[in-house]
């Protein structure tokens, strides 16, 4: 499992997870994040938010929306299925399924995961929430991706 970033060969001493704090499951999972007894301590901060911005300036705060970003204490950065399997290295309990996930085969199990994750979050489920982000756009599994940006109905959206 190797970080995304220069600080690979920095001890990880504390996880701070940016979550969706408008997606249900997102809640769930952080809130039960938080029950679960740590070999690493987990911090949860809602992804775009202004603490955030202020904690990590260098981290693209639309990318965190979309898809979970962990950082550690040491500034390296795990997203989609690291930050996954990062997180629950963290956790007592799970540290085994962590090390298993994190083998070529285990990372396969871990991608689709995310993806079934991502699915239901996305609202591809009956009942499903529309996905908003931070740049004004928004998935409706009815309807596709939309812009809801100011000036994007007028055709001078500044986000594309």
């Amino acid at each position: 499992m190797a970080p995304a970033t220069a600080a690979a060969g920095a001890p990880v001493r504390r996880l701070t997870v940016l979550y969706d704090a408008e997606c249900s499951l997102c809640a769930f999972v952080r809130d039960w994040l938080l029950r679960q007894p740590q070999l690493v301590p987990l911090e949860t901060v809602p992804a775009g938010s202004a603490e955030a911005l202020r904690r990590f300036p260098g981290l693209d705060h639309g990318a965190t929306l979309d898809e979970i970003t962990v950082v550690g204490d040491s500034g390296q950065v795990y997203r989609g299925p690291q930050a996954w399997i990062v997180t629950l290295w963290a956790l007592r309990a799970h540290r085994p399924l962590a090390h298993r996930l994190s083998t070529p085969s285990g990372a396969v199990l871990a991608r689709g995961a995310v993806l079934a994750a991502a699915k239901w979050r996305g609202g591809g489920r009956p009942g499903g929430k529309t996905h908003r982000r931070a740049d004004g756009w928004r998935y409706d599994p009815r309807i596709g991706w939309t812009c809801a940006a100011p000036g994007c109905d007028s055709g001078a959206c500044a986000t594309g």
